[in-house]
């Protein structure tokens, strides 16, 4: 299922190039995303163990913020620069998006990130420098886009890492349907000749597939295989997108993308990595999300017993204990 997320979002960048002949840059990533909505509906609120309980001043702003960065200007500047540059080289430049989350939480997230982090996010980059040399005049222009639209969606990973009121799938299909109305609703006041049914319908069914089910899969595999494993084979899908730029676009691949390529991967990997350990406390506290009774952190008890991961409202008593732990839901401290 992890792996079969990342092809389809891998494929997203060469449709959506595709795409764009037919339609301007806000109706389509409008259609995107509401078509990702309609492919997370039926996930989205079937199960009343996942049902909206409430929702606080602080996911609310977290929620917007999502919406915002991750919903209504990431596939803006996305579709910006995949108008201007190979399909290919933009499906490598999204691996920036794992770069910029790592930084953006360094920054102001209180993300840890040690030597073999920060080398990795220099590696990244510089696979990035050897793309932009390959796109020629428009790659720097493109990159640019590419970039602040992988900032966004740093921004968008880290609102929504700590958003606890409402489901992953929830956030993720009002993220669709909120997104997707306003970027939509502005494409139509902009088109001149509004384009051909089977056009639209392509774009939603591309959103269903490339956007809605590859999260649902996505979370279905991190629920089985845990996070960490899950990211590692989902970031494979910008190397899935520059295989289909190929297939679907005729595109041809060069050293310098196959080198980038090389290089990504190599430093997409290590920072997945990344963790370390220390004494840390954890304060009281109730919110939702999914989660396990065997990671040091949930030993509430459920009537009858539950096994496996699931999701409901549940609280932690405050605690203090050392573990090897990443920068998740449960760990966003200072480091001394």
């Amino acid at each position: 299922m992890a792996v079969l997320s990342a092809v389809l979002f891998g494929m997203a960048a060469p449709l959506s190039k595709l795409l764009l002949a037919d339609l301007n840059y806000f109706l389509l990533a409008g259609l995107l995303y509401l078509g990702a909505a309609a492919g997370l509906l039926p996930f989205t609120f079937s199960r009343k163990r996942a049902k909206i309980e409430r929702i606080d001043n602080k996911n609310i702003l977290r929620i917007g913020g999502s919406i915002l960065f991750g919903g209504i200007l990431g596939p803006i500047f996305l579709l910006l620069g995949l108008k201007i540059a190979n399909a290919a080289s933009v499906s490598l430049w999204l691996n920036l998006e794992l770069v910029a989350t790592a930084v953006i939480g360094w920054l102001f997230f209180k993300d840890y990130l040690d030597l073999r982090g920060w080398l990795s996010v220099g590696g990244a980059m510089f696979a990035g420098v050897l793309i932009t040399i390959h796109e020629g005049q428009s790659g720097l222009l493109a990159a640019l886009f590419i970039t602040a639209a992988c900032v966004c969606w740093g921004l968008d990973n880290h609102y929504t890492a700590l958003i606890d009121a409402i489901t992953p799938t929830q956030m993720t299909f009002l993220k669709g349907l909120v997104a997707g109305s306003i970027n939509g609703i502005i494409g139509i006041f902009l088109v001149s000749d509004f384009p051909e049914f089977k056009i639209i319908a392509g774009a939603l069914v591309v959103g269903v597939f490339c956007y809605g089910l590859s999260i649902v899969l996505y979370i279905t595999a991190a629920h089985c295989l845990g996070a960490t494993r899950s990211q590692i084979l989902f970031s494979t899908g910008p190397f899935f997108g520059a295989f289909f730029s190929v297939l679907l676009l005729s595109e041809q691949l060069s050293w310098f993308q196959a080198v980038a390529a090389l290089i990504l991967a190599i430093s997409i990997i290590s920072l997945i990595l990344q963790q370390h350990s220390h004494g840390h406390g954890h304060i009281e506290c109730e919110h939702i999300h999914w989660h396990r009774h065997d990671d040091l952190h949930h030993n509430h008890e459920h009537v009858p017993p539950v096994s496996g991961g699931h999701v409901h409202f549940h609280k932690h008593k405050k605690l203090h204990h050392a573990h090897a732990h990443f920068p998740d839901l449960h760990h966003r401290h200072d480091h001394k």
